[in-house]
Order: C-alpha cells, then structure tokens, then sequence
C-alpha cells in the first residue's frame, strides 16, 4: 500500500488520546502559569530533521538579535544550550513546563520547540501555544507506539491543529511540498507556506552539494532570490534550511538576516559531526536511524565519497518498532561497501536477535557474513572494528546514537559517548601507526 493510500486513510481526529494525558499537561501548565504563553511558539514535528532544523531557527533568530528559548532531542536553553542527557525528545508536562517557565523567565520573546508524535499523542505540549507550526517530513517511524502510518501521521496533524490564530488573525503552518504527507498538514491550517525542490511556494534552485554543506538559491514573495548557504552537510539539509527560511519570513526577517542566521549555524551534535583526528580517511557520526534517514544520508556518501563506504549501526530493542530492521539492512546492504553492524539500545530484547533481523536485509543485497558483513555487538568493539580497517579516502559512517549521552541495556542504562569514544580510537590508531 503507498503512502498516499494511507493517509487517504488518516480520520481528521487522533484516536490515540488518553484522558490522564490532558490532565497531566494541563495541571503541570497550570502549576507553571502557563509561561509559553509570553512567548511567540515554534512548534517543529516530523519524522527526520526536526533537531537540525530548530537549531537553524534557533540561530538565525538568535543572530537577527531576538531572544530566543530551544527545547530539542540534543538540547535546551537561552543563551547556552544544556545537553540532554535522556532520550526522550519532549520532556514530560512537568518538565517541559519547568523549563518553559526558565527560558519565559530569562525574558525570551520565542521558542522553538520540537515535538514527538509521541508528544503529540499523549498531549505533553497541551496548555503551549503554537505560533507556527512547522512539518519537515513523515517516513516509517514508531509504529510500535503507533500501530498504523494513518496513526501515526494523525498523531503529528495534531500539532497543526493546536496553532493559533496569530499572524494577521490566521493559523499559518510550514509544509514539506515534496512529502507525501503534505495534505494531512495543510487542511487543518489556514494559511500554508510550503517548500521544496520540486515543488512549494519556496523552491530551492541550483542547489550545490559539498561536503562541507549545501547551498542554493531561492526567491522570496517580495521577488527577491536568497542564497542560502549551510555549514551542515546532507541534501536533507536543503529541507531542514528551507523551513528555516520560511519561519524567518513568516517573522518578517530581511533576507540577509536570513542568510546570515542559518550560515552562522556552525553543527548540531550527533547530526553529520566529522571526526578528524589527523587520519587519512573520513570518519562521520549521525543520528540517522530510520529507513528514509539511511536512504538520504547513503545517496549523499556515494555521490561524494572517492574511498570505500563502512557503515556501522544496530537498531533500538524494547518495545521499539522492529519492522524497520530489515528495511535497513537491505538499504545498508545496497549502498555501503562493508557494513558493521552492533547494538544500539537493546533494553530487553536479545541483541543478537536484532542483529540477525538487520542481518537478514543486508544479506539479501548479496553481502557475506565475515567478508563484507559483520556482527559485532559490543559497540565499542564494534566502533573499532570500523576504525582499523578504515584505509585512505574510506568514508566511516557511526550511525544511530548521534548525540545521545546513554546506550540502554538489560542491565539499565550506561553512560555512552559516540563522538568522544571515536576520537579516542582514533588517537589509538594514529599513535601506533
């Protein structure tokens, strides 16, 4: 079944709400005196580039001279952003709304929010005023949470649904033009500004990809042509700068305010972070973890890369959605030439289990086990596994923790740094050469 047909099937309500959710946020909104209220919302939900594309926001905002709050997967703050330490992406009501009241406090005039479909289900963000909504796309994700697609993208309109009526008296949401999903976002929103390549009322055009970022043109409604430029690698990020500039817009920020926010933006932890410590071929960590993640970042490595591609990544255990194990495995499979794969969060589920389900997809693309395959579940072993074997100009991808500060185990949660146990390696190998 396509996309399209799912969302055909999409009921225009979320059939996922809890009573005890609403209470919960709404208490902990309460107790807090409603502190986003003082604040102008960006609300970002989608399945991929949500973090990068409010840290965009983020810094473009901050750079035009505004006060501005984030609440990401990575971090949160004003003036200095505090790392999140667990893996939930929106904090619970009563933490969520702790911290509202502090960036609200330090005198921040905008937020920009992401929001889970999690999130939005179990209406964490209720009683938070959305200004502008912002939808970068919607893929295979937490289907284990969610049961259906149409669920699961009912579950993300709902973010569109709780904007307000504040620009010009109208409700205004930011779409994807190029994803599927785009019809579930715009019919509950008044006023939509979409983007794009291919499609949008904002195209990019001659979009240049280097490894050192992206860059394109792009005409605004006044007539005027934007060149936006990124310090961020990935095609992606053509989306994820895109919505950038149709906030900065919706704001009446000038072009080059624009231009200038989203270039100052120098990296997003965890999100295509190059490690360089001196050795002769590439080494790159990102959070990538999901079927349409993998198939953007490996299009972007093959087009780029004059060396060999190693690629290492596990897939989440617990109650997390094992159906996308497989589809990992076969794109892995297609695009890298040796692929590595180790554990991720296993929480209770049997590490070599998921290893054989992502084996399975890998070695349906005509991979060998010990060859060009491996299984290594312990990840640092794993990470330096990757690391020795890399030769000059190899491109190493560390894919799915990103910036995450715990693996989670059967045995609870540890302490894990994916940058900082790849530099170590790294200076390993480089002092024994």
């Amino acid at each position: 079944m396509t996309i399209k047909h799912l969302i055909e099937k999409v009921p225009a309500y979320d059939t996922l709400i809890l009573p005890y959710h609403r209470v919960q946020a709404w208490r902990a909104a309460n107790n807090a005196d409603y502190p986003a209220s003082a604040m102008k919302v960006i609300g970002v939900t989608g399945t991929n580039g949500k973090t990068t594309t409010c840290f965009m926001i983020y810094q473009m905002l901050k750079s035009a001279g505004k006060k501005v709050g984030l609440m990401t997967t990575v971090g949160w703050g004003v003036d200095k952003v505090h790392s999140q330490i667990t893996h939930m992406t929106t904090a619970t009501p009563k933490l969520l709304n702790k911290r509202i009241r502090e960036i609200a406090d330090s005198g921040a005039e905008y937020l920009v929010l992401e929001l889970t479909s999690h999130a939005l289900a179990q209406h964490r963000a209720f009683g938070v005023p959305i200004d502008v909504a912002v939808m970068t796309n919607v893929t295979h994700e937490h289907l284990d949470y969610h049961k259906t697609f149409s669920r699961y993208c009912t579950a993300k309109e709902k973010l569109f649904r709780q904007a307000q009526k504040t620009h010009n008296g109208r409700k205004i949401g930011i779409i994807n033009a190029d994803d599927p999903t785009a019809v579930c976002f715009a019919r509950d929103i008044e006023n939509v500004v979409s983007y794009g390549v291919n499609d949008g009322d904002l195209r990019a055009r001659q979009v240049k990809l280097t490894p050192n970022g992206v860059e394109y043109y792009v005409k605004v409604p006044s007539g005027d042509k934007l060149h936006i430029k990124t310090k961020i690698a990935g095609e992606f990020n053509v989306y994820n700068s895109l919505a950038a500039v149709a906030v900065g817009l919706a704001y009446g920020l000038t072009g080059e305010q624009i231009e200038q926010g989203i270039f100052a933006l120098e990296s997003v932890e965890g999100r295509m972070n190059t490690i360089d410590e001196g050795q002769n071929f590439h080494v790159i960590v990102d959070y990538a973890h999901t079927p349409d993640s993998f198939e953007k970042l490996f299009n972007d490595m093959k087009s780029s890369a004059k060396g060999r591609i190693i690629a290492l990544f596990g897939s989440a255990g617990g109650r997390r959605d094992p159906s996308k194990r497989r589809p990992q495995g076969e794109i892995a499979g297609k695009n890298a030439d040796i692929v590595i794969l180790t554990e991720e969060d296993d929480r209770d589920t049997s590490g070599q289990e998921i290893l054989n389900q992502i084996a399975a997809g890998v070695e349906a693309e005509g991979k060998i086990r010990d060859k060009d395959l491996f299984l290594i579940h312990d990840r640092p072993k794993a990470i330096k596994f990757a690391l020795e074997m890399a030769k000059k100009d190899d491109v190493v991808l560390l894919l799915g923790k990103g910036h995450e500060k715990t693996i989670e185990r059967k045995d609870g949660e540890h302490a894990w740094d994916e940058i900082g146990t790849a530099r170590k390696i790294l200076r390993e190998i480089i002092k024994k050469s």
